[in-house]
């Protein structure tokens, strides 16, 4: 890990305004350290093609006083800062054209980028259809040995992050904010569901609010942290497609989930599976595109089924989810895309509405379907 003196050095130069990442990392390059960088002379700072105001602010002490400070705000917060010499910088991501030279993190991002990282991202404005997509793969996913990165935004990205928590894996969020900064507001509970089970992640500083420009810019370490990207539901203009173009620029593989010829948020995924992209129903069609090694590793977490005393697998038992005469009657009348009310329920399946509501009950404690705002309800996937 870095040491305090030196990652104050680290923090300012990322703070500095006119130096984005790819002009931080060719002057870590060029000089060899963020001390380097501000010791150097004007002259060859402006070689080097800085503008004066930039120099003249590298070479003011109140940006080091800036980052000092910045180091006392993220010990309160509990975070702290992975810088791109840190053994802990994930090494997927120190390989595309421009890393960022640090790292914000809540939680613990060495683990959950240690396994296998797979983004999954999509659009805000989704359909029932995609969300409980997105959330049955990630579960899926998850649950077999992969990180799921995402970005905390609404939508899409919302049901990958919490698929992954009910698998019981490892998630990543990547935000256009400052650590500090939860955004949408609504995501708080989500975000500390993240940090205990994986990592916020941002490289803006402390305090930067959420600006429209800076979600497709993170975009690129959503991509880098991860083998591939995952697009569920986009449409023809969206960050999701920056993420997936991004992901071909970097040599990551590009996934799609299919949707609707008649949506609007199915042109990216569809358009994404004409250029080639996998085409994803299973989880299975993700893992199988890992390397051999790794994809035996995952596929070996299946437990296999018991023998029966002729030596033949036993056929497992889910007594839990026997349904009875009404809940199977409500369930086949409920679809995994398209939300039911409750009162249509009650004139399709034609029961009193005890009947049904116990149904319904019994139903959700099975985990067979789920209820959305709205007394709507819709099949698990």
């Amino acid at each position: 890990m870095t040491m305090r003196a030196d990652l104050a050095d680290w923090i300012a130069l990322n703070m500095v305004r006119g130096i984005g990442p790819r002009t931080a990392n060719q002057l870590l390059d060029r000089f060899g350290s963020p001390a380097q960088v501000f010791g150097a002379s004007r002259l060859a700072l402006e070689t080097a093609g800085l503008k004066p105001e930039t120099v003249q602010e590298l070479h003011d002490s109140e940006i080091l006083e800036k980052a000092n400070a910045e180091i006392e705000r993220l010990d309160a917060l509990g975070a702290q800062v992975i810088t791109r010499d840190d053994e802990d910088y994930p090494p997927l991501l120190r390989e595309i054209h421009d890393p960022p030279i640090a790292l914000y993190v809540r939680g613990d991002l060495p683990t959950a980028s240690a396994r296998p990282c797979l983004a999954v991202v999509g659009s805000r404005r989704c359909s029932t259809y995609g969300v409980n997509a997105a959330q049955a793969l990630s579960r899926d996913l998850a649950a077999h040995g992969l990180t799921i990165v995402s970005g905390l935004a609404r939508g899409i990205d919302a049901g990958a992050h919490r698929g992954a928590i009910e698998g019981q894996g490892l998630t990543i969020a990547v935000v256009g904010t400052g650590l500090e900064n939860t955004y949408p507001k609504e995501h708080k509970k989500l975000e500390e569901e993240i940090i205990a089970q994986g990592a916020i992640v941002s490289e803006f500083p402390l305090g930067t609010p959420p600006l429209p420009q800076n979600f497709p810019y993170r975009n690129r370490i959503l991509s880098g942290l991860s083998f591939g990207v995952l697009i569920v539901e986009a449409a023809e203009h969206s960050g999701s497609l920056i993420t997936a173009r991004l992901a071909q620029e970097q040599g990551r593989e590009v996934f799609a989930v299919p949707g609707n010829i008649t949506s609007q948020t199915s042109f990216g995924p569809n358009f994404l599976i004409k250029d080639g992209a996998k085409l994803v129903q299973y989880w299975r069609d993700v893992v199988e595109e890992l390397p051999r090694a790794i994809k035996e590793q995952l596929l070996g977490l299946e437990r296999p089924l018991p023998l029966t005393n002729d030596g033949a697998p036993a056929q497992p038992q889910f007594e839990e989810f026997i349904l009875t005469e009404e809940e199977r009657k409500v369930f086949d009348l409920l679809s995994a895309d398209v939300p039911a009310h409750v009162d249509q329920l009650l004139l399709a399946s034609e029961m009193n509405s005890s009947d049904l509501m116990n149904a319904l009950l019994g139903l959700e404690m099975k985990d067979r379907i789920k209820q959305l705002p709205g007394k709507s309800f819709i099949k698990r996937m």
